[in-house]
This record gives structure tokens, sequence and C-alpha cells, in this order.
């Protein structure tokens, strides 16, 4: 297993059980102990566990909540519409292969791509492959296998992370919970960030499309750091300074 899988997993169990042990993950790993220290270290670094005496917890500062796909759809509509009508235009052309992520904003730009845009479409969203689908646009739509998540209704797990990964798509949109200057695109699951990561690193370009509230939030897991993206497009409810430091981090910010 390697570093990255593991630290998600850990991540999880403390999720689960409030607390981990270096004993107990050593064990469950078959790792030495010191590895699963500095697998620790780095996770308290980034701001995710905080190291106790012979394991680690959660972190104070971490934000834990995640809001339903149907709690959330009701949520900035003309901001999520006006974000979802700018990112058409960094669709690619015509013919060509983009991956959609799960999300409100995305399905808000699922439902705007016209007719013939696209060639085919990879997505872990259920919403957004039967809206695509139905549609009969002649866009082959491919739905990721895994879990469904029933709080976003997305595919997660280690076949959608592995399919993604022989995967190479023109463009990936994606959604995020949370994007800071200090803790780069985040959310609050890490079986979710997982495959977040995965469109990333499978897409030659990543437009991600967030309103202003998700502007300086920090959530439990990065899936990208600001380097990571292209593009931003969110609304004016940004601020000067916030749109000024993700500009000087390389990012190109786009308000809708």
């Amino acid at each position: 297993m390697y570093a990255e899988e593991r630290h998600r997993t850990i991540v999880n169990l403390a999720l689960r059980y409030d607390r981990v042990s270096v004993a107990d993950l050593a064990t469950r790993f078959d790792v030495t102990t010191e590895t699963i220290r500095r697998d620790l270290d780095v996770l308290d670094k980034r701001g995710i566990l905080r190291r106790v005496h012979g394991g680690a917890v959660v972190a104070e500062n971490v934000a834990l909540v995640e809001t339903a796909l149907t709690e959330r759809e009701p949520a900035f509509v003309v901001q999520k519409t006006r974000i979802a009508e700018a990112a058409l235009a960094y669709l690619p052309p015509a013919g060509s292969t983009v991956i959609l992520d799960a999300g409100t904003t995305i399905g808000r730009l699922a439902a705007a791509v016209p007719p013939g845009a696209l060639g085919a479409v990879v997505t872990n969203s259920v919403p957004v492959a039967a809206q695509l689908a139905a549609a009969n646009g002649g866009v082959q739509v491919h739905l990721l296998g895994g879990r469904v998540r029933g709080i976003t209704q997305a595919t997660v797990g280690g076949e959608a992370v592995a399919a993604l990964g022989r995967l190479r798509c023109d463009v990936a949109f994606i959604g995020t919970n949370g994007v800071s200057v200090g803790h780069g695109f985040s959310t609050p699951d890490p079986d979710e960030a997982a495959v977040k990561e995965a469109m990333v690193a499978a897409a030659r370009r990543t437009v991600v499309l967030a309103d202003s509230s998700k502007i300086g939030v920090e959530l439990l897991v990065t899936f990208a750091p600001l380097a990571a993206v292209d593009v931003l497009i969110t609304d004016a409810g940004i601020s000067a300074h916030d749109r000024a430091e993700l500009s000087t981090a390389g990012i190109e910010v786009v308000v809708a």
C-alpha cells in the first residue's frame, strides 16, 4: 500500500473511532511503528490530525460537516447558474472527452452543454450520468463504478480511482467544498477526495467550479494543491484579497 492510500485509511479510522494508535496501525498495515509515526507526523503537519501520546486524533479546526446534495441544490442558485454558463467557454473542441465531477454546480454545467459539443463524458455523478444519457445528444456517457455515497450521489472507491488511472481526458470540471491558499482544494470525505484527485491527474486541464462561499474554507482532506488547477470559476462574492492571493498562486480566477 502506498503512503497516500495509508494516510486516507488512517484518516477514515480516526473519523470512525475518534482516535488511532501507533501500535494498532502498525499491526493493521504490517509496517513498523516508525513508519506509522512518520505518517501521523505528515497528517499533523497538514492540519488533518493532531498528534497525541501513542497516536493521533482529528484536528479541532478541521471542518467535518457535509451537506446532502438535495440540501445544497437550492443554495446560491443564481451564482451557480452563472458559474456553469461561464464554464462553457472552457469546453474543449467538439468530439473531445471531459470529466464531470459530482455536485450541484457541475450538474448545472451538464444541463447547459449544447448537443453535439462533446464526444464522451466520464463522471462519478449518478444524476449527471442520468441527465446526459436521457438528453440523447450523441454524447457517450461513462459512469464510473464503485460505491454510491447517498449524501453526494457519487461513486467512490478503488474501482473508480483505478478506472480514472487508465484514462487521459481533455478537461476535468471539478467541484470543491473548500479552497484556500494554505490548504488547496478540499472536501470532507477521504473517499471523495481520492476520486477528485484521480480526476485531476487524468485530465490535461482542470477547471474548478466553486461559488464564493467555498473560498477560504478548509475541509478535512486536500485533493489538489493550487498548482494542480488551471482555472477557478467563482462569483462576484469573492473578495479582492482572496482573488489576488489565488491569482498570485498561479490560478486563472474567473468571476462569473
